[in-house]
């Protein structure tokens, strides 16, 4: 016995297989040992997969910093990052999360937004000491400047990630370790970046001027200079046509919006509740009628054994895979096809084929399409009531397609299901569809008639003695040694191997008499139902499908029902009622959930930048960068070629925090300016120019620090990829918003103040009086 401690799933499996081990070498001969379903290797896969992306993301971003800073300044801030992950640990553990898969992913999330703060202030003390002040004045007045902003910035990355803490159901209980631990990493980062760093750039030496470190400086520093120069020649002049034109600008970028609500409203993007990860095992599992003869079902087992060999020959053979197991007489081992785990599923009618294969990049065929293939081949089985394939793993809320039925007549009730099913059978790309019901054991009823009645038989009494003839029932009970032996009385087994033996069942009256079953009872053919629902009272029925999502979508397929087919059943069937169960009852859940975060999220947000800003105008222009982050996450999963799916909303919920960062720090860069005496054009212009390192230099480490996630050719990642592609592409697109679309409406504002007669940026910002007059053509 192996007890099982604080050990994690690896330890535990590797001390099973040091057993095993043991163990073989004890058996007699002909007596061999065998290890199924080690679900510690799809563990250690994707825990291997994970710190691969983290540690390829990590250096990715040190390249960037290494670019774009000077060497001492981006060592430094990369320090930010191991600081902020080993302090997070301080507080993971009062949320209750454990270092698995997803919280491992939340660390990569982080890995690239976790700088930004340590960028924004690192790089402003840079520039104060490049304006000649000394180490340490230098980094107090450029910590001191940028702390309120950077501040408020860690504030609204923390409200953008606290609506997935409320996503109920599966989804909620599986994700909600994703904020808990980029919450915790962003706490610890803006502590970070506010007092260590400037105490460790405070205390630098200057560059080296020889060796390997003189050798990089020179280098960054050439790259500092081409920077600079395409910051002089490129952007600036790009800004001021911008500034100039300002109305052009904001029109082309709402076209651009106008086109992507568009394109997402006409379906061209599919939505999918969950995307689908590929599994080492893909299961065909059949369901014959009740009392169906085992030799049969072993029939459909053997052809579904045929099948499945027939299509590892196609790809393989015995290369791609690890073995196959064939099971009569119970469900799939750990619950998985059409019957879950505990639901006391058993008998001769069951049986189920498990096909074990290599990972996935070991082998040429995906698991979808083995069991695509599979399906083909094995065709329509006669007498087989239900035959489902299962080739993914992952969290899964249920069926793609699941409708609950509900009559008060099991007849009626049973005919609308058969219909439904049938409707379900004409659209493309539906398999795996399951009426909900069968016709379970076949059996006897018995109904009293008034002459036994008249006997003072009752159907209790009838009952009783027939189970007492052929079940038996109980003696007495003796005591031996430790054991109790229950004696049971029926009739001998000669006397009940047959029906007509019940035929010819003696049945004793209350008054001593006899009568023969037939003439007590009347005889009527029947089956027992295997399983009884009710909801509210009422019969229910659960019609499944699944969908092969290269050429259906279940919200398709359900809309167009709703349309039709649902009420012509409902037409047809009076009484009957339906809802939408399983995954698609989630989805709508969850999505509620998201949709009143987000909105709540955004008051939030827009509340946290009032505060430093003084203003209800300015944190809106701050905030126009949110709708084309979602434009960018979207373009990013076209490109990607991903379908949405509830991973990448609430990506894009979490990025609604993270791209107002760049546009928080430009504004306020240019509210310095203006209330140092310049006019909002070249204030607004300036900053511009002024952010233009920290903001590009923010947004690539973010995306570099998650795109080999994004990147990710593994089939085991594809259901963590989407939250990764839209954080990484809306991120990416938000940077030449904020570059270009934001100072056009920080201008669009003055204008409409000095339309109203109000002075610009005066009347909200604590009434610091009049200025200059707007400028649209730049000074000198």
């Amino acid at each position: 016995v192996y007890r099982v401690g604080d050990e994690g799933p690896l330890e535990v499996a590797a001390a099973v297989k040091e057993y095993l081990a043991a163990l073989r070498a004890e058996l007699p001969e002909g007596v061999h040992l065998g290890l199924w379903q080690d679900s510690s290797e799809i563990y250690r896969q994707r825990i291997n997969l994970l710190l691969r992306n983290a540690a390829l993301g990590l250096t990715l971003v040190l390249l960037i910093l290494g670019l774009f800073l000077e060497l001492r300044l981006a060592f430094w801030v990369t320090m930010g990052i191991p600081i902020s992950f080993l302090g997070s640990f301080l507080l993971i553990p009062a949320m209750d999360v454990s270092l698995n898969m997803i919280s491992l992913f939340a660390f990569i999330i982080s890995l690239g937004i976790v700088v930004d703060d340590a960028i924004v202030v690192g790089e402003n003390i840079f520039e104060h000491r490049q304006r000649g002040m000394p180490f340490v004045p230098a980094a107090i007045m450029g910590a001191r400047q940028i702390a309120v902003p950077v501040t408020f910035a860690i504030l609204t990355n923390v409200v953008a990630f606290g609506p997935l803490f409320f996503v109920p159901g599966v989804m909620g209980k599986l994700f909600r370790v994703i904020p808990s631990v980029v919450v915790a990493v962003f706490l610890v980062s803006l502590l970070e970046a506010l007092f260590i760093l400037p105490a460790h750039l405070a205390h630098q030496r200057p560059p080296a001027t020889k060796g390997i470190g003189a050798f990089i400086h020179r280098r960054q520093q050439r790259f500092s200079r081409l920077l600079i120069r395409f910051i002089d020649t490129g952007y600036r002049p790009l800004l001021r046509l911008s500034l100039r034109n300002r109305y052009v600008t904001i029109c082309v970028a709402a076209a651009v919006l106008a086109v992507t609500v568009g394109y997402i409203a006409g379906g061209r993007i599919p939505f999918s509740f969950m995307p689908k990860v590929d599994s080492d095992i893909v299961v065909a599992a059949a369901e014959l009628p009740f009392g169906t003869p085992v030799e049969r079902t072993l029939l459909v087992q053997d052809r579904l054994l045929e099948t499945a060999r027939r299509v590892l020959q196609r790809h393989g053979g015995d290369d791609i895979t690890r073995g196959i197991l064939a099971r009569a007489g119970s469900p799939p081992q750990g619950g998985m096809g059409p019957f879950a785990p505990g639901a006391g599923l058993t008998g001769g009618h069951l049986t189920n084929v498990q096909v074990f294969m290599v990972p996935s990049d070991e082998r040429p065929v995906s698991a979808p399409e083995f069991a695509r293939q599979w399906r083909e081949l094995a065709g329509d089985i006669p007498e087989v009531e239900s035959l489902v394939f299962t080739s993914t793993a992952g969290p899964t809320a249920g069926s793609s397609i699941d409708i609950e039925l509900s009559h008060s007549e099991p007849s009626l009730l049973e005919e609308a299901a058969l219909r439904l099913a049938g409707m379900l059978r004409s659209f493309k790309g539906v398999r795996d569809i399951d009426k909900g019901f069968a016709k379970g054991k076949p059996q006897l009823d018995f109904t009293v008639r008034p002459e036994a009645r008249s006997l003072g038989l009752t159907a209790a009494e009838v009952g009783r003695q027939v189970r007492a003839s052929f079940h038996g029932v109980e003696a007495l009970r003796q005591q031996r040694g430790r054991e109790e032996l229950k004696v049971m009385v029926r009739l001998p087994e000669r006397d009940r191997k047959s029906e007509y033996q019940v035929e010819e069942l003696v049945l004793r009256t209350p008054r001593g008499g006899e009568i023969l079953l037939p003439a007590a009872v009347d005889f009527k053919r029947g089956r027992a139902y295997t399983e009884i629902r009710r909801a509210n009272g009422r019969r229910v029925l659960n019609v499944t499908a699944d969908i092969e999502e290269e050429s259906a979508n279940a919200g398709v397929v359900l809309t167009d029902l709703q349309g039709e087919g649902l009420p012509e059943l409902m037409r047809t069937y009076p009484g009957l009622s339906y809802s939408l169960e399983g995954e698609r009852k989630e989805q709508m859940e969850s999505l509620g959930s998201l949709g009143a975060g987000f909105l709540m999220a955004q008051i939030v947000i827009f509340a946290l930048l009032a505060i430093p800003f003084r203003s209800y105008i300015q944190p809106l222009i701050i905030m126009a960068a949110i709708p084309f982050g979602v434009v960018g996450a979207l373009i990013g999963h076209v490109v990607m070629g991903y379908g949405l799916s509830v991973i990448s909303l609430m990506g894009i919920i979490a990025l609604s925090g993270v791209v107002v960062n760049d546009s928080l720090i430009l504004v306020h860069s240019a509210n310095l300016s203006h209330r140092g005496g310049l006019t909002p054009f070249e204030s607004i212009a300036g900053a511009g120019v002024r952010r233009f390192r920290p903001i590009i230099l923010t947004s690539l480490t973010t995306f570099f620090g998650l795109a080999p996630m994004i990147f990710e050719t593994s089939l085991q990642a594809r259901f963590l990829i989407p939250m990764a592609i839209s954080l990484g592409f809306g991120i990416l697109f938000t940077t030449f918003i904020v570059l270009l679309i934001v100072p056009s409406l920080f201008l669009i504002t003055e204008d409409v103040r000095r339309l109203f007669g109000f002075n610009e940026m005066g009347a909200d910002e604590g009434g610091e009086g009049p200025v200059e007059p707007l400028e649209t053509q730049p000074r000198g």
